[in-house]
Parts: structure tokens; C-alpha cells; sequence
């Protein structure tokens, strides 16, 4: 039986797993290899998959759940895009609240689908300035119990990846990848830009050849664990904006900043804000993971008449709290000459995780 390699790449919202994925997937099918991706989060409506998709990939999405307490859905989703895309490698992308994924995903998957997979790593994928601050005994501006899902994510890890290591100088990178080898001396450091694409190929060497996948289980409290989820609110939604827009980038730039000076004012960690604007096959994209500095922006939507929007939003507020805001930005900036159609719309707090599995030995692979 063909095996198909599997890759899973976690870390905390905001580490820039989606970007990371995007260009690996492209770096492989460049190589010949046929490339299906999974997405994961509490609720549908993801710009994730929504991105993914547009760059012809085959894409599942398990939503209303995380990987861990919806198992079965996992599995099916892989086994779709392996039976439909003829996969050769699976990307997936758990949800960036999840941690305990050896116990609950790896070891699994390696007792019961090891004739089908072949399972790489667990790669878990950090921002740098979060992580400095985390190594330091900080929160990172986080909830102390989201940071401790943080710490936990990379305490369980096969190889830590520093994303967005365009950010630091070379000096600054080194320190870092010392200090982070120094604190989870159990796993691999690597560096990368998932944005300008540098260090992917050390780390899709990697991914593509090791098999010790899962190699650590944690112990946490999984009090602490479902109160740092719980302390976000999650919020889904798809709009159709009806009206005439000569700038619709302009228009996605407005409303990206305005919340997140709203949010930077009120004090409301972010986790990640993200949103794609679709103008027919034009489309642009914002990003924020965590201060109105952190906010970037990508792609052009255009001019037209009529967007598509889905925005996906995770803070450290209510459901009820973060969707009055949002709705009462998107009021401000529709003004009297954009109409908007809500598609979907869902705002919500993660329950308490209950795993399918949980494992309480590795499991060898022979």
C-alpha cells in the first residue's frame, strides 16, 4: 500500500502556519509531488481554507472542533483529499489554541493508520517575539493561561520552526535559537520566513525524511489548558458587500486598522485577526497578530461593486463583546453607500477539549 507522508504543523495563533503551508505546498508540487492540505477550527467560514484554495490545492477543512476531540472527522478529511487528490504529502494545520497533540493526534494515528501514513514530526511553529518574551517568564500580552498553552505547544514539540526570522538580525536570531534550544533541548530549532521563503527547504528536508514523529507526551492541567482557549473570543463570518468601491485594498487597510486600534484601546489581546477580501479572481488580505503594529496587508481586491468578505477573529474578550464591536466597525465603514448580505456569521467560546484518544505511551514505529 502507498503510504502518504503526513506533516503537521502546529503553534499559537498568529505564528503564520497558514503562509507556511501555502509555500510549502507549492515548493513540493514543484517538486512533482501531489499536495493535499487540512484545515481546523471551532467554527466554518476559515480565510485559511478559503486562501488554500486559491492556489488550486485540495483542501479540507474540519471545523467545529479541534483535531483532538473530532478524530474521526481528521481521519475522514484525510482520507478524502488522499483518495480525491491521489495525495503524496498531507499538510495539516491544527487548531493555533491546541496543544497535548502527541498524546491525542500522533500516537494515534501512529497505532492505527501507520500502513497509510507516514508520519513526519511534529513541527510547531513560533513567532519570535512571542517567543522571547515567553522564554523570559512572560505572557507574551497574552491570558497567562493561553501563554501556558504556548509554552505547553512547544514543550511537546519534534522540531520548533522560528518563523519570521526576517524580523531579526542575524546576532538577534542566533540568541534566539540558542535560548530556545536551551529551554526545549528535546527538539530540533530551526529558522525560517515563511513569507519570503527562506529556510523552507532545510525544513522540508526535514519533514520529508524523519519519521520520529511524536516522540515526548506532556503533562498538563487540563483545566488551565480549556481556560486559556476559553479566555478568547472566536468569531466566523462571511459578508457580501453590496455598492460601488473605486479601492476596496483601501477599504480592507480601513477596516483592519480600525480594529485594531479599537482592540489596542480597550486592551484586548489579540490572537489573530485575519480577513480576505475576494473581488471576483483579484483578492487582497489582512493580518493581525497582535498590536496595530503586527497588521499587514497583501494582494490587490481592486474596484467593483460588489466583495466578498470572510473574517475570522480570535481576541482575548467575549463572543458578545468582540461581535458588538466588529458589527459596529463594519456599520461605520459600510456608511450609507455599501449595503452588506451576511452569509454565515458565528461568534462563539471554545468548550472544554475532550479528546477522542489519549495516549499515555509512544508508540514505537518499526
Amino acid at each position: 500500500m502507498k503510504q502518504t507522508r503526513l506533516i503537521m504543523v502546529g503553534g499559537f495563533l498568529g505564528a503564520g502556519k497558514t503562509t507556511l503551508l501555502w509555500e510549502s505546498a507549492i515548493r513540493l508540487m514543484q517538486q512533482g509531488l501531489r499536495v493535499g492540505l487540512i484545515t481546523n477550527d471551532q467554527a466554518p467560514e476559515l480565510v485559511d481554507s478559503e486562501l488554500l484554495r486559491r492556489q488550486a490545492l485540495q483542501v479540507a477543512e474540519v471545523s467545529g472542533s479541534c483535531f483532538c476531540c473530532n478524530f474521526n472527522g481528521f481521519v475522514e478529511a484525510f482520507q478524502r483529499v488522499k483518495a480525491e487528490g491521489a495525495a503524496d504529502v498531507i499538510l495539516a494545520e491544527p487548531v493555533g489554541s491546541c496543544t497535548d497533540l502527541s498524546a491525542t493526534i500522533m500516537q494515534p494515528l501512529k497505532h492505527y493508520w501507520n500502513a497509510e501514513l507516514r508520519i513526519a514530526p511534529l513541527t510547531v511553529l513560533a513567532d519570535p517575539m512571542r517567543l522571547n518574551a515567553i522564554l523570559s517568564g512572560e505572557s507574551a500580552g497574552l491570558h497567562p493561561d493561553a501563554a501556558y498553552i504556548f509554552r505547553k505547544q512547544l514543550e511537546e514539540s519534534d522540531l520548533i520552526l522560528l518563523n519570521k526570522c526576517d524580523l531579526l538580525n542575524e546576532e538577534a536570531l542566533a540568541e534566539l535559537k540558542a535560548r530556545t534550544t536551551a529551554a526545549f533541548p528535546q527538539a530540533t530549532i530551526l529558522a525560517a520566513s515563511a513569507l519570503h521563503g527562506t529556510g523552507l527547504t532545510e525544513w522540508l528536508e526535514a519533514v520529508m525524511s524523519r519519521t520520529d514523529a511524536g516522540k515526548r507526551l506532556l503533562e498538563i492541567d487540563y483545566d488551565t489548558y480549556a481556560h486559556g482557549e476559553a479566555v478568547l473570543g472566536w468569531l466566523n463570518g462571511t459578508l457580501m458587500l453590496h455598492g460601488t468601491c473605486s479601492d476596496w485594498d483601501a477599504w480592507l487597510r480601513r477596516l483592519m486598522e480600525t480594529l485594531a486600534t479599537r482592540f489596542d484601546t480597550k486592551g484586548y489581546a489579540v490572537g489573530h485577526v485575519k480577513a480576505i477580501a475576494e473581488n471576483g479572481k483579484a483578492y487582497a488580505v489582512g493580518n493581525l497578530t497582535g498590536t496595530r503594529e503586527t497588521l499587514t496587508l497583501r494582494g490587490h481586491a481592486g474596484a467593483g461593486e460588489d466583495l466578498k468578505l470572510i473574517l475570522n477573529a480570535r481576541v482575548e474578550t467575549t463572543p458578545e463583546e468582540l461581535n458588538r464591536l466588529i458589527k459596529e466597525v463594519l456599520a461605520e465603514l459600510l456608511g450609507d453607500t455599501l449595503r452588506e448580505e451576511v452569509l454565515a456569521w458565528r461568534f462563539l467560546q471554545p468548550g472544554r477539549p475532550n479528546p477522542t484518544h489519549r495516549f499515555t505511551q509512544i508508540v514505537s514505529i518499526q
